[in-house]
């Protein structure tokens, strides 16, 4: 085993508290069996039967070896990734195939994982961890329990019970976040699911509730800005009311509120294709589980009638396209380990086709990829002399873990529905401090979502920073200072210049038909890029739509539109993306 979750316990500590948790009450079976939540992924559990691991964001293959005898990959190692097999979310890929041979080898593994490091040893012992694991085990009990021994379905519930006690003592040692909420709602689930363990649920409601109140603001986002982290967060929640509801227990009234908070932000984060913008470290999701977690919830959607700000960012939606941005700092502290130099960065989404989106997270590709997806460069912003909007300071700033202690911070932020369209328009001071220059990013989606036009303004607007941009121009008095715009694209969209290098076609697989043009005061180039996703074995080559100029006075402004020229064939039905989920 390996890299341990950084809220592990760990060694000798983990063993003597198992050892202690081994005191608990035995379960003999299940009071009441939650019906299974999680969503596996029958590809990637098809390419866990033919013995290729997904683990930490490498592939292993190992055909024939127990998951628990393959090392962490040595790129990753010395890196910050947990091992998340322990987790055992790999249960619900083998679930998603579900034939014998599937069934044998969750058998096998599970076992295998009690016999080696049920009693506290290895890795895997951290409370958030511990509470994905009983989730999963108590979800796919069917499935590791059919054909079994007794003596084995005993051994089952024992190790089971155990870590039910183990995890009401070691909850309380995780930091408040998600990780926090997936060791409470584990205890829930699991408590109530086997016979004689409902002594440990009243104080983890309590503690979910207090939760729910203290983490989850009035606009139903959460600290760290995470599109994807919010929506396992909202998961996590709607699987504790629904354990509650399966044995007639009312839940508290914090943990519905928080719910009903959190469904129309996601909403307003979701793109028109489904997915979730990708910001701060977060992907689009998992396949279905939006879907499936909006609709266990019960909350009825409300359309959006303009601009729409939810968790630090705005949502323009008309016809068949979404926009949304980034309209605030990137989080700070604790939960800015994973933040991004994202501020006034957007996404644009036409029907089912991402166009305009950001690199992602590389966090699963290693320390320099998750170092270069937070930089504002890897988004689709505006940057200044190739430096971010905002920066990492102190002793810390160095690593791909620390938060941004020299943040943008926006000083306005307008919005309006207007007859010709909707309009939004932010101010940050990213560049205020180093060249005395703000940033204004101004949009306006046309009523139809034909036509997104967009203006980038660096002006100099206080005293002190006009005194500071003279200081700087007076060094640069030549070329003037760097000024670059880009717009990364979807791997899936097929990009040219036209017009002999003044506009940019951009073709999607839909058979719609995107063109960018500029107002010439920059330089248009074509240049590559890298789309990041955790579900791919390695980054995915792209394009990047790229505007550079040089600012050699106290405002300089770049215009440019994304008009749509072709709509998708009415004979054809964009349905869903055709994208594979663990390719080779």
């Amino acid at each position: 085993m390996s890299t341990q979750s950084p809220h592990s316990i760990g060694g000798l500590a983990a063993r003597i508290a198992m050892w202690r948790a081994r005191r608990a009450p035995v379960a003999k079976g299940f009071v009441s069996q939650p019906e299974p939540r999680s969503i596996g992924l029958y590809a990637r559990g098809k390419q866990l039967l033919a013995g290729n691991f997904f683990i930490a964001g490498q592939l292993v293959t190992a055909p024939n070896v127990s998951i628990w005898d393959i090392p962490m990959p040595r790129a990753t190692a010395a890196f910050t990734l947990p091992d998340d097999r322990t987790g055992f979310a790999w249960l619900d890929d083998l679930a998603a195939v579900g034939d014998a041979p599937a069934r044998k080898l969750a058998q096998e593994w599970t076992f295998d994982w009690i016999k080696r490091f049920g009693a506290g040893r290895g890795d895997g012992w951290s409370a958030d961890l511990t509470g994905r694991r009983l989730i999963r085990w108590v979800n796919h009990a069917p499935l590791l329990l059919t054909g079994r021994k007794n003596t084995d379905s005993s051994r089952f519930f024992a190790e089971a019970s155990a870590q039910v006690m183990y995890l009401s003592r070691q909850w309380s040692k995780t930091p408040p976040g998600i990780a926090r909420v997936e060791a409470l709602t584990g205890l829930i689930y699991a408590g109530l699911s086997l016979d004689g363990l409902a002594e440990f649920v009243p104080v983890a409601e309590t503690a979910l509730a207090n939760e729910c109140d203290r983490g989850i603001a009035a606009d139903g986002g959460i600290a760290t800005r995470s599109p994807e982290e919010l929506l396992e967060v909202f998961t996590l929640l709607t699987w504790a009311e629904h354990a509650m509801a399966n044995v007639g227990r009312p839940p508290p009234r914090a943990l519905s509120a928080a719910i009903e908070r959190i469904a129309p932000c996601l909403r307003m984060l979701r793109h028109a294709d489904g997915g979730l913008a990708r910001f701060h470290g977060g992907g689009r999701g998992a396949e279905g589980r939006l879907d499936q977690s909006l609709s266990a919830a019960g909350i009825k959607a409300a359309g959006f009638t303009g601009p729409t700000v939810g968790m630090g960012f705005a949502r323009l939606s008309a016809g068949r396209t979404s926009v949304i941005i980034d309209v605030d700092s990137p989080p700070k502290g604790d939960a800015g380990g994973n933040g991004h130099a994202s501020t006034a960065a957007f996404e644009l989404t036409s029907g089912r086709r991402p166009l305009i989106v950001s690199c992602g997270s590389g966090r699963p590709f290693g320390v320099d990829w998750w170092r270069a997806g937070r930089a504002t460069a890897s988004h689709s912003a505006l940057s200044v002399e190739g430096s971010s909007s905002s920066r990492m300071m102190g002793a810390r700033g160095h690593e791909a873990g620390s938060s941004f202690g020299d943040g943008a911070v926006v000083r306005d932020l307008k919005q309006a529905a207007l007859a010709d369209g909707l309009h939004l328009s932010l101010t940050h001071d990213g560049w205020t401090k180093s060249h005395g220059l703000a940033h204004t990013r101004e949009v306006w989606l046309t009523p139809d979502g034909r036509k997104l036009a967009g203006l980038d303004r660096m002006a100099a607007q206080l005293d002190p920073e006009k005194k500071r941009l003279e200081k700087v121009l007076s060094d640069h008095w030549v070329e003037g200072i760097g000024i670059t715009v880009r717009f990364h694209l979807h791997p899936d969209v097929n990009a040219t210049l036209d017009m002999g290098g003044k506009a940019v076609s951009l073709a999607l697989k839909s058979g719609e038909i995107w063109v960018f043009r500029h107002d010439g005061r920059a330089v248009l180039t074509l240049e590559p890029s890298i789309y990041l996703e955790k579900t791919r074995l390695r980054p995915r080559q792209t394009q990047q739509i790229v505007l550079t100029c040089r600012a050699r006075d106290e405002d300089t402004r770049i215009g440019w539109t994304l008009a749509k020229a072709k709509d998708t064939p009415l004979g054809i039905r964009d349905v869903e993306r055709d994208e594979l989920s663990v390719p080779l």
